[in-house]
Protein backbone atom coordinates (compact mmCIF):
# COMPACT_ATOMS: atom_id res chain seq x y z
CA UNK A 1 0.00 0.00 0.00
CA UNK A 2 1.15 3.67 -0.38
CA UNK A 3 2.07 5.60 2.51
CA UNK A 4 -0.29 9.00 2.60
CA UNK A 5 1.68 11.92 3.44
CA UNK A 6 0.23 14.95 4.90
CA UNK A 7 1.78 18.66 3.58
CA UNK A 8 0.95 21.12 5.78
CA UNK A 9 1.31 24.77 4.58
CA UNK A 10 0.73 27.62 6.79
CA UNK A 11 1.95 30.73 4.83
CA UNK A 12 3.18 32.39 1.31
CA UNK A 13 6.78 31.90 2.47
CA UNK A 14 6.12 27.84 3.57
CA UNK A 15 5.11 27.07 0.14
CA UNK A 16 7.91 28.28 -1.40
CA UNK A 17 10.39 26.46 0.20
CA UNK A 18 8.29 22.96 0.35
CA UNK A 19 6.75 23.17 -3.64
CA UNK A 20 9.88 21.20 -5.06
CA UNK A 21 9.88 18.40 -2.44
CA UNK A 22 6.39 18.25 -3.18
CA UNK A 23 6.55 17.94 -6.92
CA UNK A 24 9.66 15.35 -6.34
CA UNK A 25 6.95 13.33 -4.04
CA UNK A 26 4.57 13.35 -6.70
CA UNK A 27 6.69 11.34 -8.53
CA UNK A 28 7.47 8.63 -6.16
CA UNK A 29 5.64 5.61 -6.57
CA UNK A 30 4.49 4.22 -2.97
CA UNK A 31 3.39 8.09 -1.91
CA UNK A 32 0.49 9.68 -1.81
CA UNK A 33 0.07 13.03 -1.46
CA UNK A 34 -2.23 14.99 0.76
CA UNK A 35 -2.21 18.79 1.02
CA UNK A 36 -3.63 20.59 3.58
CA UNK A 37 -3.59 24.76 3.56
CA UNK A 38 -3.87 26.57 6.44
CA UNK A 39 -3.71 30.17 8.18
CA UNK A 40 -2.73 33.05 5.56
CA UNK A 41 -2.14 30.51 2.69
CA UNK A 42 -6.51 31.42 2.79
CA UNK A 43 -6.81 34.83 3.69
CA UNK A 44 -7.47 37.50 0.97
CA UNK A 45 -5.50 40.22 2.51
CA UNK A 46 -2.48 37.89 2.12
CA UNK A 47 -2.75 37.08 -1.43
CA UNK A 48 -4.40 33.21 -0.81
CA UNK A 49 -1.75 31.50 -1.91
CA UNK A 50 -3.96 28.23 -1.92
CA UNK A 51 -5.08 29.08 -5.30
CA UNK A 52 -1.40 29.14 -6.39
CA UNK A 53 -1.23 25.70 -5.06
CA UNK A 54 -3.95 24.11 -6.92
CA UNK A 55 -2.78 26.29 -10.34
CA UNK A 56 0.63 24.28 -9.71
CA UNK A 57 -0.75 21.10 -9.96
CA UNK A 58 -1.48 20.21 -6.11
CA UNK A 59 -5.23 19.25 -5.32
CA UNK A 60 -6.11 21.07 -1.82
CA UNK A 61 -7.56 18.01 0.03
CA UNK A 62 -8.09 20.17 3.29
CA UNK A 63 -8.44 24.58 4.11
CA UNK A 64 -7.65 24.81 7.98
CA UNK A 65 -9.18 28.25 9.03
CA UNK A 66 -7.14 28.89 12.51
CA UNK A 67 -6.28 32.69 12.68
CA UNK A 68 -8.55 35.07 14.72
CA UNK A 69 -7.79 39.05 14.14
CA UNK A 70 -6.24 41.22 16.34
CA UNK A 71 -2.51 41.15 15.44
CA UNK A 72 -1.39 40.59 19.21
CA UNK A 73 -0.08 38.17 21.25
CA UNK A 74 -3.31 37.18 22.97
CA UNK A 75 -4.82 36.47 19.65
CA UNK A 76 -1.71 34.25 18.12
CA UNK A 77 -2.09 32.07 21.27
CA UNK A 78 -5.79 31.63 20.68
CA UNK A 79 -5.00 31.13 17.12
CA UNK A 80 -2.38 27.72 17.88
CA UNK A 81 -5.57 26.59 19.92
CA UNK A 82 -8.06 26.69 17.40
CA UNK A 83 -5.70 25.77 15.17
CA UNK A 84 -4.84 22.19 17.08
CA UNK A 85 -8.28 21.48 17.23
CA UNK A 86 -9.12 21.85 13.58
CA UNK A 87 -5.56 20.02 12.36
CA UNK A 88 -6.68 17.45 14.68
CA UNK A 89 -10.51 17.21 13.08
CA UNK A 90 -8.28 16.87 9.62
CA UNK A 91 -5.68 14.48 10.47
CA UNK A 92 -8.87 12.33 11.62
CA UNK A 93 -10.17 12.65 8.59
CA UNK A 94 -7.52 11.93 6.18
CA UNK A 95 -5.63 9.31 8.42
CA UNK A 96 -2.09 9.80 7.07
CA UNK A 97 1.15 7.61 7.58
CA UNK A 98 3.03 11.19 8.01
CA UNK A 99 2.60 14.60 8.36
CA UNK A 100 5.16 16.57 6.60
CA UNK A 101 5.94 20.37 7.27
CA UNK A 102 8.67 22.86 7.34
CA UNK A 103 10.07 25.43 9.37
CA UNK A 104 8.97 27.10 12.50
CA UNK A 105 5.65 29.09 12.56
CA UNK A 106 3.29 28.50 14.86
CA UNK A 107 0.50 27.28 13.15
CA UNK A 108 2.94 24.49 12.23
CA UNK A 109 3.47 23.97 15.85
CA UNK A 110 -0.21 23.15 16.35
CA UNK A 111 -0.41 20.78 13.77
CA UNK A 112 2.85 19.15 15.19
CA UNK A 113 0.70 18.88 18.20
CA UNK A 114 -2.45 17.49 16.52
CA UNK A 115 -0.31 14.53 14.65
CA UNK A 116 1.69 13.05 17.14
CA UNK A 117 -0.93 13.19 19.89
CA UNK A 118 -2.59 11.07 17.16
CA UNK A 119 -0.14 9.22 17.02
CA UNK A 120 1.04 10.13 13.21
CA UNK A 121 4.64 9.91 12.24
CA UNK A 122 6.11 13.40 11.98
CA UNK A 123 9.05 14.55 9.55
CA UNK A 124 9.85 18.11 9.67
CA UNK A 125 12.26 20.07 7.70
CA UNK A 126 14.66 23.14 8.23
CA UNK A 127 15.04 22.09 12.27
CA UNK A 128 17.98 22.73 14.48
CA UNK A 129 18.90 26.61 13.02
CA UNK A 130 18.86 29.52 15.50
CA UNK A 131 16.97 32.76 15.01
CA UNK A 132 15.22 35.54 16.98
CA UNK A 133 11.21 35.71 17.41
CA UNK A 134 9.43 33.18 19.11
CA UNK A 135 10.12 31.49 15.91
CA UNK A 136 13.27 30.38 17.75
CA UNK A 137 11.77 28.34 20.08
CA UNK A 138 8.83 27.26 18.44
CA UNK A 139 10.96 25.29 15.89
CA UNK A 140 12.92 23.40 18.60
CA UNK A 141 9.36 22.54 20.09
CA UNK A 142 8.54 21.07 16.67
CA UNK A 143 12.01 19.26 16.59
CA UNK A 144 10.87 17.69 19.44
CA UNK A 145 7.95 16.57 18.74
CA UNK A 146 9.24 15.17 15.27
CA UNK A 147 10.02 11.60 14.58
CA UNK A 148 12.38 12.19 11.52
CA UNK A 149 15.07 15.41 11.01
CA UNK A 150 15.80 16.89 7.29
CA UNK A 151 18.27 20.32 8.01
CA UNK A 152 18.83 22.56 5.49
CA UNK A 153 22.91 22.41 6.95
CA UNK A 154 25.29 20.26 8.97
CA UNK A 155 25.56 22.49 11.80
CA UNK A 156 21.91 22.09 12.20
CA UNK A 157 22.06 18.57 12.31
CA UNK A 158 24.90 18.73 14.73
CA UNK A 159 22.57 20.84 17.38
CA UNK A 160 19.69 18.38 16.39
CA UNK A 161 21.38 15.26 17.56
CA UNK A 162 22.89 17.55 20.58
CA UNK A 163 19.15 18.18 21.72
CA UNK A 164 18.54 14.15 22.18
CA UNK A 165 17.63 13.15 18.44
CA UNK A 166 18.89 9.88 17.38
CA UNK A 167 21.36 10.82 14.47
CA UNK A 168 19.20 7.75 12.67
CA UNK A 169 16.21 9.87 12.19
CA UNK A 170 18.72 12.88 10.60
CA UNK A 171 19.21 13.76 7.62
CA UNK A 172 21.01 16.55 6.69
CA UNK A 173 20.64 17.04 3.00
CA UNK A 174 19.90 20.60 2.21
CA UNK A 175 18.00 23.18 1.73
CA UNK A 176 15.04 22.79 -0.61
CA UNK A 177 15.16 26.38 -1.84
CA UNK A 178 18.24 25.96 -4.03
CA UNK A 179 15.79 24.08 -6.04
CA UNK A 180 13.45 27.40 -6.07
CA UNK A 181 15.90 29.16 -7.08
CA UNK A 182 17.97 26.95 -9.90
CA UNK A 183 14.45 26.07 -11.45
CA UNK A 184 13.01 30.22 -11.59
CA UNK A 185 13.81 31.75 -14.70
CA UNK A 186 16.19 34.80 -14.76
CA UNK A 187 13.52 36.77 -16.44
CA UNK A 188 11.31 39.36 -14.62
CA UNK A 189 7.76 39.08 -15.99
CA UNK A 190 6.79 43.12 -15.92
CA UNK A 191 3.45 42.75 -17.65
CA UNK A 192 2.28 40.55 -14.63
CA UNK A 193 3.99 42.12 -12.14
CA UNK A 194 2.07 45.71 -13.43
CA UNK A 195 -1.23 44.15 -13.53
CA UNK A 196 -0.06 42.91 -9.56
CA UNK A 197 -0.02 45.16 -6.19
CA UNK A 198 -0.99 48.60 -5.82
CA UNK A 199 1.15 52.06 -6.36
CA UNK A 200 3.48 53.41 -8.50
CA UNK A 201 4.63 51.68 -11.76
CA UNK A 202 8.24 50.34 -11.57
CA UNK A 203 10.98 50.32 -14.09
CA UNK A 204 12.36 47.05 -13.71
CA UNK A 205 15.38 47.65 -15.95
CA UNK A 206 16.72 50.65 -13.80
CA UNK A 207 17.74 49.86 -10.15
CA UNK A 208 15.03 48.88 -7.70
CA UNK A 209 15.21 48.37 -3.52
CA UNK A 210 13.04 45.26 -2.30
CA UNK A 211 11.47 45.80 1.15
CA UNK A 212 10.02 43.19 3.27
CA UNK A 213 9.66 43.38 6.92
CA UNK A 214 8.16 41.50 9.44
CA UNK A 215 7.02 42.01 12.86
CA UNK A 216 9.06 40.48 15.55
CA UNK A 217 6.90 38.87 18.51
CA UNK A 218 9.69 39.42 21.37
CA UNK A 219 9.92 42.29 20.58
CA UNK A 220 5.92 44.12 20.88
CA UNK A 221 5.43 47.73 20.91
CA UNK A 222 8.47 48.79 18.66
CA UNK A 223 7.24 47.37 15.09
CA UNK A 224 5.74 50.71 13.77
CA UNK A 225 9.31 52.97 14.19
CA UNK A 226 11.40 50.30 13.18
CA UNK A 227 9.18 50.16 9.85
CA UNK A 228 9.60 53.91 9.66
CA UNK A 229 13.11 53.63 9.74
CA UNK A 230 13.37 51.30 6.59
CA UNK A 231 10.72 53.61 4.78
CA UNK A 232 12.53 56.89 5.91
CA UNK A 233 15.79 54.87 4.30
CA UNK A 234 14.19 54.35 1.29
CA UNK A 235 12.76 57.45 0.63
CA UNK A 236 16.57 59.31 0.90
CA UNK A 237 17.54 56.90 -1.80
CA UNK A 238 15.45 58.19 -3.74
CA UNK A 239 15.20 54.56 -5.14
CA UNK A 240 12.43 52.76 -6.88
CA UNK A 241 10.94 50.50 -4.19
CA UNK A 242 9.09 47.26 -4.57
CA UNK A 243 7.71 46.32 -0.73
CA UNK A 244 6.29 43.05 0.44
CA UNK A 245 3.59 43.23 2.91
CA UNK A 246 4.49 41.61 6.23
CA UNK A 247 3.10 38.34 7.60
CA UNK A 248 0.29 37.83 10.02
CA UNK A 249 2.05 37.85 12.95
CA UNK A 250 1.54 39.98 15.88
CA UNK A 251 1.96 43.54 15.78
CA UNK A 252 1.52 43.09 11.77
CA UNK A 253 -0.58 45.57 12.22
CA UNK A 254 1.54 48.14 13.18
CA UNK A 255 4.34 47.52 10.35
CA UNK A 256 1.11 48.19 7.92
CA UNK A 257 0.10 51.05 9.51
CA UNK A 258 3.21 52.80 9.01
CA UNK A 259 3.41 51.58 5.37
CA UNK A 260 -0.03 53.05 4.73
CA UNK A 261 1.04 56.46 6.44
CA UNK A 262 4.10 56.69 3.98
CA UNK A 263 1.75 56.19 0.75
CA UNK A 264 -0.25 58.91 1.48
CA UNK A 265 2.73 61.48 2.92
CA UNK A 266 5.12 60.20 -0.22
CA UNK A 267 2.16 59.58 -2.91
CA UNK A 268 4.16 60.24 -5.63
CA UNK A 269 7.43 57.65 -4.49
CA UNK A 270 8.26 55.57 -6.96
CA UNK A 271 7.06 52.11 -4.51
CA UNK A 272 4.73 49.74 -5.57
CA UNK A 273 3.37 47.15 -2.79
CA UNK A 274 2.30 43.12 -3.26
CA UNK A 275 0.22 40.87 -1.10
CA UNK A 276 2.15 37.84 -1.99
CA UNK A 277 3.89 36.37 -5.20
CA UNK A 278 4.74 33.06 -6.34
CA UNK A 279 8.21 31.65 -6.50
CA UNK A 280 8.88 32.07 -10.03
CA UNK A 281 7.73 35.57 -9.76
CA UNK A 282 9.64 36.43 -6.18
CA UNK A 283 12.80 34.56 -6.77
CA UNK A 284 13.69 36.50 -10.31
CA UNK A 285 12.24 39.72 -8.39
CA UNK A 286 15.10 38.77 -5.58
CA UNK A 287 17.81 38.17 -7.86
CA UNK A 288 17.08 41.51 -10.01
CA UNK A 289 17.38 44.07 -6.94
CA UNK A 290 19.72 46.07 -6.15
CA UNK A 291 19.35 45.98 -2.24
CA UNK A 292 16.87 44.06 -0.21
CA UNK A 293 16.24 45.55 2.86
CA UNK A 294 14.23 44.19 5.90
CA UNK A 295 14.16 40.90 8.01
CA UNK A 296 13.03 37.91 6.13
CA UNK A 297 14.88 34.79 6.22
CA UNK A 298 14.82 34.57 2.39
CA UNK A 299 16.88 37.50 2.69
CA UNK A 300 18.97 35.41 4.38
CA UNK A 301 18.31 31.78 2.20
CA UNK A 302 17.39 32.73 -0.98
CA UNK A 303 19.74 35.19 -1.32
CA UNK A 304 22.93 33.08 -0.30
CA UNK A 305 22.31 30.98 -3.72
CA UNK A 306 21.52 34.56 -5.35
CA UNK A 307 24.09 36.90 -4.18
CA UNK A 308 22.08 39.86 -4.05
CA UNK A 309 23.54 42.46 -1.31
CA UNK A 310 20.83 42.52 2.17
CA UNK A 311 20.56 44.74 4.69
CA UNK A 312 18.95 42.75 7.42
CA UNK A 313 17.05 44.71 9.82
CA UNK A 314 16.94 43.83 13.55
CA UNK A 315 17.07 40.71 15.39
CA UNK A 316 14.52 38.52 14.19
CA UNK A 317 17.15 36.54 12.08
CA UNK A 318 19.61 36.40 14.72
CA UNK A 319 21.89 33.58 14.69
CA UNK A 320 21.17 31.59 11.61
CA UNK A 321 23.96 30.93 8.96
CA UNK A 322 24.05 33.65 6.49
CA UNK A 323 26.76 34.24 3.39
CA UNK A 324 29.02 37.47 3.11
CA UNK A 325 26.14 39.09 1.06
CA UNK A 326 23.99 39.95 4.53
CA UNK A 327 24.96 43.02 6.31
CA UNK A 328 23.29 42.88 9.78
CA UNK A 329 22.03 46.34 11.42
CA UNK A 330 19.94 47.34 14.31
CA UNK A 331 16.61 48.45 13.59
CA UNK A 332 17.60 52.26 13.67
CA UNK A 333 17.55 55.10 10.61
CA UNK A 334 21.12 55.70 10.26
CA UNK A 335 22.29 52.37 10.42
CA UNK A 336 20.06 51.10 8.05
CA UNK A 337 21.00 54.21 5.41
CA UNK A 338 24.92 53.42 5.92
CA UNK A 339 24.65 49.77 5.30
CA UNK A 340 22.07 50.61 2.30
CA UNK A 341 24.82 52.60 0.45
CA UNK A 342 27.63 50.31 1.54
CA UNK A 343 25.88 47.43 -0.63
CA UNK A 344 24.81 49.30 -3.15
CA UNK A 345 28.24 50.39 -4.14
CA UNK A 346 29.75 46.79 -3.24
CA UNK A 347 26.95 45.51 -5.59
CA UNK A 348 26.47 41.85 -6.09
CA UNK A 349 28.11 38.99 -4.47
CA UNK A 350 29.37 35.36 -5.24
CA UNK A 351 26.64 32.39 -5.01
CA UNK A 352 27.23 30.74 -1.66
CA UNK A 353 26.60 26.72 -1.37
CA UNK A 354 25.85 27.35 2.26
CA UNK A 355 22.66 25.97 2.12
CA UNK A 356 23.39 23.13 -0.36
CA UNK A 357 23.15 22.14 -4.09
CA UNK A 358 21.13 21.65 -6.57
CA UNK A 359 18.97 18.88 -6.48
CA UNK A 360 17.93 18.75 -2.72
CA UNK A 361 14.36 18.14 -3.02
CA UNK A 362 14.23 15.14 -4.99
CA UNK A 363 17.11 13.62 -2.16
CA UNK A 364 14.20 14.55 0.37
CA UNK A 365 11.84 12.75 -1.18
CA UNK A 366 13.53 10.12 -1.77
CA UNK A 367 14.56 9.53 1.33
CA UNK A 368 11.02 10.21 2.62
CA UNK A 369 9.53 7.52 0.79
CA UNK A 370 11.89 5.12 2.05
CA UNK A 371 10.87 6.38 5.80
CA UNK A 372 8.84 3.49 8.18
CA UNK A 373 6.19 5.09 10.31
CA UNK A 374 6.60 4.79 13.88
CA UNK A 375 5.12 6.43 17.41
CA UNK A 376 7.24 6.24 20.23
CA UNK A 377 10.34 8.41 20.64
CA UNK A 378 13.10 8.42 23.42
CA UNK A 379 16.00 10.32 24.50
CA UNK A 380 18.90 9.43 22.32
CA UNK A 381 22.00 10.92 23.95
CA UNK A 382 25.16 10.39 21.78
CA UNK A 383 28.48 11.03 20.89
CA UNK A 384 27.70 13.77 17.93
CA UNK A 385 27.75 12.00 14.38
CA UNK A 386 30.20 13.70 12.27
CA UNK A 387 27.89 14.59 9.16
CA UNK A 388 29.74 15.29 5.88
CA UNK A 389 29.66 19.02 4.62
CA UNK A 390 26.40 19.12 1.68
Amino acid sequence: MKKKIAVVLVNRANYARMKPVMKALQTEPGVTMQTLCAGSMLLDRYGCAKNVVEADGFPVESEVYLQLEGSVPITMVKSIGLAVTEFASEFNRLKPDFVLMIGDRYEAMAAAIAAVYQNICLIHLQGGEISGSIDESTRHAITKLAHYHFPATKRAADYIVAMGEDPATVFPLGCPTCDVVSAASNQLPQDVLGQLGVGTSIDFAQPYLLVLFHPVTTDIGHQEQQMEAVLETVRRTGLQTVLLWPNIDAGSDLVAQAIRRFRENHHDYPLHAYKNLPPDIYIPLLNHASCCIGNSSSFVRETSFLGTPVVLVGSRQDGREWSPSVIRVQPVQAEIEAATKKQLAHGRYESSPIYGKPGVSARIAAQVAKLEPYAQKQLHYVQRPNFPAL
